[in-house]
């Protein structure tokens, strides 16, 4: 199981320092995703440190030995992220941009609660 779940974190670690380098990189995210043309400047780029940072969370902290209890905070976190990016697609009726949230969800929560 111990695998499986650095499996997981790896994955999420990966998609989320990419998604949040994007956003950080506002014009890349803007012409990249339409939402991000439509929202403040400073909330994309917010976004996107939250992201980052919860990237370097889900791994750092289990592979040091170094306060682990924060890898499955701050995997939850990335979860939270995950949710409200989904919404946010729903209200916006970008339905075939929402299987990628469900998919960090998934990963999130699955890294979360085991560990």
């Amino acid at each position: 199981m111990n695998i499986v779940l650095w499996i997981a974190q790896g994955l999420l670690a990966v998609g989320f320092l990419y998604s949040g380098w994007m956003k950080v990189q506002v014009e890349r995210a803007r012409a990249s995703w339409p939402w991000a043309r439509e929202v403040p400047q400073r909330l994309v780029i917010f976004i996107g440190l939250a992201e980052l940072l919860g990237a370097v969370g889900t791994i750092v902290p289990q592979a040091t030995g170094i306060a682990p209890t924060l890898t499955p905070i701050a995997a939850a976190c990335l979860a939270a992220i995950a949710l409200l990016g989904a919404l946010l697609h729903i209200r916006r009726q970008e339905y075939k941009d929402i299987g990628i949230n469900i998919v960090f969800l998934a990963l999130a929560a699955f890294v979360a609660l085991g560990r």
